[in-house]
């Protein structure tokens, strides 16, 4: 029985497995907490692969990616970072949030990247040939894009690309049924709580309520947590700090999940 539950949207799943078995990278993007991640882990799994999940930041360097050498009572050693674990032995790189990294960082990647698909270690003078099974993935967020932060053309255009969005309103509903163990229900009434959210245009939210809170507020509903307090922690003060915002949120919560009286305000 897999592990990474994923419910598929359209044909990435078809898309993803052919890819593989062409040696071609991919580029996910979509917004956060639509599933990107469990979407690779499920492939992952189904295809049999290791996946070496590396989350990118500002400080994220080559050697972090590639490796470096450390000493130890012996003397010094090279150890492998995780994307030449994976051009060695075969698995599935992914590198969540790609534009967070420094592009001279991600340079590294272009080799990889096209037909080449050789990994050049400049400290040890050693070449890698990919292993068969080696696949390179990366996402992001295209609302966090701007000017200073995107991947370079040169770049971004060695990958097929895919676009995730939320789940439709009933793989939604499957999604937070089978994840948090909530009834039909329940499982309806954060659905339609997401979709409401999601529609709002005069409230100043960076990011749109994702499935990911959905489940959490599930959970704790199955534990018999107050609804209206489960989405309050799991959904609203998650989504911002602004009275006037929280207001509006808690509000539009209490219509699904009225607050109980002995609920303090």
């Amino acid at each position: 029985m897999s592990k990474n539950y994923y419910l598929p949207q359209s044909n990435e799943v078809e898309l993803f497995k052919t890819a593989a078995q062409m040696n071609l990278p991919v580029l996910i993007k979509g917004p956060t907490g639509c599933g990107k991640t469990r979407f690779i882990e499920s492939m992952g799994e189904e295809l049999g692969r290791d996946v070496y999940t590396v989350v990118c930041h500002d400080d994220l360097s080559a050697a972090d990616l590639i490796g470096r050498h450390l000493i130890d009572e012996n003397g010094t050693y090279w150890q492998d970072g995780p994307l030449t674990k994976a051009v060695r032995n075969g698995g599935i790189c992914y590198l969540d949030e790609i534009i967070e990294a420094r592009k001279d960082t991600t340079v590294v990647l272009h080799s990889l990247a096209d037909y080449r698909r050789v990994l050049s270690i400049d400290r040890t003078g050693e070449t890698i040939e990919a292993h068969p099974d080696f696949m390179l993935v990366v996402s992001y967020n295209p609302g966090y894009q701007n000017v200073l932060k995107g991947m370079k053309p040169s770049t971004k255009q060695r990958f097929i690309s895919l676009s995730f969005d939320y789940p439709k309103s009933e793989i939604e509903k499957e999604i937070i049924k089978k994840e948090s163990g909530v009834d039909e229900d329940i499982a309806q009434k954060l659905v339609d709580i997401a979709k409401e959210v999601r529609q709002l245009t005069d409230v100043d939210i960076q990011e749109a309520v994702s499935t990911r809170l959905l489940i959490y507020a599930g959970k704790l509903i199955t534990k018999d947590f107050d609804p209206y307090q489960a989405c309050m922690h799991s959904i609203v003060e998650s989504l911002s700090d602004e009275d006037e915002v929280l207001k509006v949120l808690e509000k539009l919560v209490s219509l699904y999940f009225p607050r109980s009286s002995n609920v303090k305000k």
